[in-house]
C-alpha cells in the first residue's frame, strides 16, 4: 500500500525529495502516517517554491552583492610559504563571476591515490609535479678561458629525488643546444664546448644563461608545490595549473583533482564541471569571511554563467551582450551601434524583461505587474 501513496506523490514531489522520505521513514509506519509525513513534506516543499513574477534576479543580485561589498579584502598565505599567495576576498569573487580567463594566482589541489594519500613518498610526487628548469640541478658552473669549455658540476642530492640520470640530462640538453657539444665528464659533470671555430669563448659565455632556464622534467607551468594535510590524508597544492598533464599521472586521483582556472576545467572536463566548480569556488571564498548565502542564489548565478555551453562572465562581454532584447543591450553601452545592427536586420523587441520596460515608461512583467486583465466594458 504504501507504494502507492509514494506513486501518489510523484507529480507532486520531485523524486529526491521522496528518496529522502523513502530513507528516512521508520521501519514499521502505518499508511496514515505515511500520508501526513507526506502531505506535510508537500507543504514545506510548496512554501519554498518560487512564485511566478519573483524577481529572483534582483534578489540573487542583492543577496551576493550586499554582503560581497562589506568582505575584508585580504589575501590569504600558506604558512611560511610566501612564494604561495593566493586571491581570496572580493578579488578572487569578482574573478570567479566575471569569468576572467587570466587570473591573479592559479592553483591545483591534487589529490593522491593510495598509498600516497597516506604521506608515502609525496615529496618525490611533489617533485615530479614542479616544473624543474636546468638551474635547479646546477651545483657549480666554472669556465675554463683557454680551452672555451664550460664544465658543470650536478646537484647529486636533487638528481637521486627524481631518479634524474646523466645521461638523460644529456639527451634533454642537446635537443636545446645546437652548435654545441655535451660531453659526460663522471656521473656529477658535464663539459659544454662550442662547436664554431669564431669567438668559441663568446658563445660559452652566451649559454651559460641559456641553459639555466631549459625545461627539464615536471609539469609545465607548475611553478611552486607544497603538500599538505588535510584531514587524514595528503594532497599537494600548486602554484600554477596544468590539469590536463597532471590527471595523466598515474598517481593522482582524477576524480578529484581540480584547477581554479575555470577556462582550463571547461577545456578538460566539460561545461557542466564549470558549473560545479563555479559554485564550490564561490561558496569556498564566502564561507573564509564568515559569510552564508542561501545557495540557491549561486546555482541560479553558475546556471546563468553556464547557460550557453561555454563560460560567460556576468559582465557587458559576457551575458549582457547575448540579452535578446535590443534595448537592453542598448542601455548598457554604445547604444547606437546596437540599434542600427537591430534595424539591418530588422530585429524586434518582445519587451519581455525589466530595462526596455522602464525605459518605455511601462509596468515591468514581474510580480503585480505580470498578470494582465481582460474584461469588457459596458457602454
Amino acid at each position: 500500500m504504501s507504494e502507492a501513496i509514494f506513486k501518489e506523490y510523484t507529480e507532486k514531489l520531485p523524486g529526491k525529495l521522496l528518496e529522502e522520505v523513502r530513507d528516512n521513514l521508520p521501519t514499521k509506519v502505518t499508511d496514515a502516517k505515511l500520508k501526513k509525513i507526506l502531505a506535510a513534506v508537500e507543504e514545506e516543499y510548496l512554501n519554498t517554491v518560487v512564485d511566478p513574477g519573483e524577481s529572483v534576479g534582483l534578489v540573487c543580485a542583492e543577496s551576493i552583492g550586499e554582503p560581497g561589498t562589506q568582505m575584508t579584502l585580504n589575501t590569504f598565505h600558506f604558512a611560511g610559504v610566501s612564494e604561495m599567495n593566493v586571491t581570496t576576498g572580493l578579488p578572487r569573487l569578482i574573478e570567479i563571476l566575471d569569468a576572467r580567463k587570466t587570473i591573479k594566482s592559479p592553483m591545483m589541489e591534487v589529490y593522491l591515490k593510495e598509498p600516497f594519500s597516506q604521506g608515502e613518498g609525496i615529496k618525490v610526487i611533489a617533485e615530479k609535479v614542479k616544473e624543474t628548469k636546468f638551474n635547479e640541478y646546477i651545483k657549480e658552473v666554472t669556465i675554463d678561458v683557454v680551452e672555451s669549455t664550460m664544465s658543470i658540476q650536478l646537484d647529486e642530492d636533487k638528481m637521486a629525488v627524481v631518479e634524474m640520470k646523466t645521461d638523460r640530462l644529456i639527451k634533454i640538453l642537446a635537443k636545446s643546444l645546437k652548435g654545441f657539444s655535451l660531453k659526460k665528464i663522471d656521473e656529477t659533470t658535464l663539459e659544454v664546448k662550442s662547436t664554431s671555430k669564431e669567438e668559441p669563448l663568446k658563445d660559452v659565455y652566451r649559454v651559460r644563461e641559456k641553459i639555466k632556464g631549459i625545461y627539464i622534467n615536471g609539469v609545465r607551468g607548475v611553478t611552486q608545490v607544497l603538500p599538505v594535510k588535510r584531514g587524514d590524508e595528503y594532497l599537494i597544492i600548486t602554484a600554477g595549473t596544468n590539469l590536463k598533464a597532471i590527471l595523466k599521472m598515474e598517481e593522482v586521483d582524477t576524480t578529484r583533482t581540480v584547477s581554479n582556472n575555470l577556462y582550463e576545467i571547461g577545456e578538460v572536463l566539460g561545461i557542466e564541471a564549470v558549473r560545479e566548480q563555479i559554485i564550490r569556488e564561490v561558496i569556498k571564498v564566502l564561507e573564509a569571511q564568515g559569510i552564508g548565502i542561501d545557495i540557491r542564489h549561486i546555482l541560479l548565478v553558475a546556471d546563468t554563467m553556464t547557460m550557453s555551453g561555454h563560460v560567460q562572465g556576468i559582465s557587458r562581454y559576457g551575458i549582457v551582450k547575448t540579452k535578446p532584447s535590443v534595448l537592453a543591450r542598448a542601455s548598457f553601452e554604445t547604444p547606437l551601434r546596437h540599434i542600427f545592427n537591430a534595424s539591418i536586420i530588422g530585429e524586434e523587441d518582445q519587451l519581455n524583461s525589466v530595462i526596455e520596460n522602464v525605459m518605455l515608461n511601462q509596468p515591468v512583467p514581474l510580480g503585480t505587474g505580470l498578470p494582465g486583465l481582460i474584461t469588457k466594458v459596458k457602454k
